[in-house]
């Protein structure tokens, strides 16, 4: 017995970080190439991706610093039902007590990778929460939301890019979600002005089984509203900022949100 506690597990290298959830991210839209781009080519979808991740600092290889780690990509998947322009597929670990989940990162390296393949009209954005990977028990009251934190950072948007949205937050299993309006309507913040809010589910069925996350979406709740501008940066900051608030009322299993434009 050398006093070492850790637990040993099979094909994980001694000191190796463990990842606690899978974020997922699907855009829609009438998607179109770039014609300078060659049918032949091997930059697809994962490889794009996965070099702006380097880039920014927020792939984590076998190593100390990172986001995430790279798991898959494309640009087709045979469950989905709607245009789909491309698809992420990242592995996340769990988030220190002063950080929101890496979505608003995840989302904007989705959409420069996107950028470099084509041009995407985006109608939709949807993507999988990993709330289990957060822990707000750990946090000090004042950065229960760490997103509130960049709230500024959209208050300087221009005040004509707000865009009509619909929001649909679906917990599952979990009927937790269905209380997200009215803990989002004590909120100082200006990024996204809801309007009103339905238990309707989104229109758009995830290009994943159910067992991939809490599914089926029984308990959904749809908020109505405007967004500082319509970006994938933006619905980011929001689906962090939903996963925290859902966090705190003790969700600990995956959430799918859906971003459509109106």
């Amino acid at each position: 017995m050398t006093g070492n506690s850790e637990e040993v597990v099979p094909g994980l290298a001694h000191g190796a970080r463990r990842f606690a959830g899978t974020m997922f991210a699907a855009f829609y839209g009438e998607f179109t190439p770039h014609p300078w781009r060659s049918p032949d080519t091997d930059r697809d979808a994962y490889l794009v991706f996965y070099e702006r991740s380097i880039a920014m600092g927020w792939l984590r290889d076998d190593g100390p610093a990172g986001l995430w780690g790279m798991n898959d990509a494309g640009q087709e998947h045979p469950l989905a039902d709607a245009s789909l322009g491309a698809w992420f597929q990242v592995e996340a670990e769990s988030v220190p007590g002063d950080r929101p989940l890496p979505v608003q990162p995840f989302l904007r390296c989705a959409g420069d990778a996107v950028a470099r393949l084509g041009s995407l009209a985006l109608d939709a954005v949807q993507v999988l929460l990993p709330v289990q990977c957060l822990d707000t028990t750990s946090r000090p009251e004042i950065l229960r939301s760490p997103t509130l934190l960049t709230t500024a950072w959209f208050a300087d948007s221009d005040p004509t890019a707000r865009t009509s949205v619909r929001v649909t937050l679906a917990g599952g299993r979990s009927p937790a979600v269905l209380s997200i309006a009215s803990w989002l309507a004590e909120l100082d913040q200006v990024v996204f002005a809801c309007e009103s809010h339905t238990t309707d589910q989104a229109d758009i069925k995830p290009p994943f089984e159910d067992s991939f996350w809490n599914g089926p979406p029984r308990h959904s709740v749809t908020l109505h509203g405007t967004l500082a501008e319509w970006s994938p940066e933006t619905i980011g900051w929001l689906a962090g900022l939903l996963a925290d608030l859902s966090a705190r009322q003790g969700v600990a299993s995956p959430l799918l949100l859906t971003a459509s434009r109106v």
